[in-house]
């Protein structure tokens, strides 16, 4: 196996488990102590997960709660969100993200007659007094950091759905990372609904601009529309301009 491989397969078993002992993950893995320890130390040094006695676990700190972002950016994101929804059309079927950002999008779609699929559970609750969204649920496990529901496996029961527009979150973007986010498994989903061939739209306040979290769920250059709310630099113009990419400053 590649080592690039093992490391990532470690990282998403470390997070299925919470906490695992290096012992654990030499039988799983079948390889020596001497290369798990090196491999996971790659990922203590990211800080993806950190050292507990006898093994490792979680970096929960690396996880920032939706409600403490929540309250970030409030203005930019409410406007970020309203561009966003103006796109969305009458009888449409979207995917609207877990993120903070996203979630500002039901109360500008609340008067249109929409098919929302979403993996989270604030989304639902803000859309269920709306009789005209029709609102899917992903399902799964619900991670309460983020309020998404994720799952362990590949998420195939998204290929039924034929999506008009995806509009996606993130808690890092940059041209060379592309767009990130701080939960390897929530990250399957939205790779997932990328490969969906439907218009993507991707929603971020300047703050999230030339950051990038642990895992990269899709490159910068599988996005049709930025939205955003600052004029951004000459590197990303040019990139948008080669990678057909629409700048929306809102």
């Amino acid at each position: 196996m590649l080592k690039i491989k093992r490391i990532q397969q470690i990282q998403e078993y470390v997070f299925e488990h919470q906490s695992v002992s290096l012992d654990e993950l030499v039988t799983v893995f079948g390889v020596s102590k001497t290369t798990v320890r090196r491999d996971i130390q790659r990922l203590i040094n990211d800080g993806i997960i950190k050292k507990v006695y006898g093994g490792v676990a979680i970096n929960h700190a690396e996880l920032k709660s939706f409600n403490e972002r929540k309250t970030r950016n409030q203005f930019q994101k409410h406007l970020i969100a309203k561009t966003a929804a103006n796109y969305v059309e009458n009888g449409d079927v979207i995917f609207i993200d877990s993120g903070t950002t996203t979630l500002e999008m039901i109360t500008f779609l609340k008067n249109k007659q929409v098919t929302i699929i979403t993996n989270n559970l604030d989304i639902i609750v803000q859309a269920l007094p709306f009789e005209n969204l029709n609102v899917i649920s992903t399902g799964g496990l619900l991670e309460r950091n983020t309020k998404s529901f994720s799952t362990y496996n590949k998420p195939n029961s998204l290929k039924k759905y034929n999506f008009d527009k995806v509009f996606m979150a993130s808690t890092g973007v940059s041209i060379s990372k592309g767009v990130t986010n701080s939960s390897p498994i929530e990250s399957a989903i939205k790779e997932a609904v990328i490969k969906r061939n439907a218009e993507v739209f991707l929603l971020v306040d300047h703050t999230i601009l030339d950051k990038y979290a642990m895992g990269t769920y899709c490159g910068l250059e599988e996005i049709d529309y930025l939205i955003t709310d600052d004029v951004l630099d000459k590197s990303y113009q040019h990139y948008a301009t080669e990678n057909n990419i629409e700048l929306v400053i809102v």
